[in-house]
């Protein structure tokens, strides 16, 4: 590591070997994969998981954790030194801006994750346009961030803040 990098520490040392790597794997090969694939027809799925982004993504949950906790220190010592998940639940949860992820992310899902081919014009939201394959129902991204990706970065930021002040 270079002198540069190592003078831009973001993340409290005790706290930032947080990890939820085991529980996102279980996740997916337990619960999603049955979703998004058919044994057998989708094995490529399988043996080669597609969620290395998301994975990184909520481990963004640490960075998240260090943001609030230097925005509102006074809010979070409290809950941190009585071990309070319940009141760092709380704090770390803005049902608002995860109403927004999730749009958004249905959103992405729908213009970007088209099945796009030459003998069928893409689904432009037009209604006068043909009706869009998607590879993936956006409607599953969006309950696949409400019901694991949301609900896992918070578990990583409530475990993070658990060790901020070690």
């Amino acid at each position: 590591m270079n002198e540069s990098s190592s003078n831009c520490q973001v993340l409290y040392p005790a706290a930032a070997s947080v990890n939820v790597s085991d529980t996102i794997w279980s996740v997916y090969f337990e619960e999603l994969l049955p979703q998004f694939t058919v044994e057998g027809v989708d094995e490529t799925l399988r043996r080669q998981p597609h969620l290395i982004s998301r994975v990184c993504r909520i481990h963004y949950g640490r960075f998240v954790a260090e943001v609030k906790f230097r925005d509102s220190p006074q809010d979070y010592i409290p809950a941190i030194r009585a071990k309070n998940r319940d009141t760092l639940m709380k704090l770390v949860t803005s049902e608002s801006q995860e109403e927004i992820v999730k749009k958004r992310v249905e959103k992405k899902a729908a213009v970007f994750g088209q099945d796009v081919t030459l003998d069928r014009p893409a689904d432009t939201g037009d209604s006068n346009s043909s009706r869009a394959a998607y590879k993936v129902d956006p409607s599953v991204v969006y309950r696949l961030y409400g019901d694991w990706v949301i609900p896992l970065t918070k578990i990583v930021e409530i475990e993070y803040l658990l060790r901020r002040l070690d």
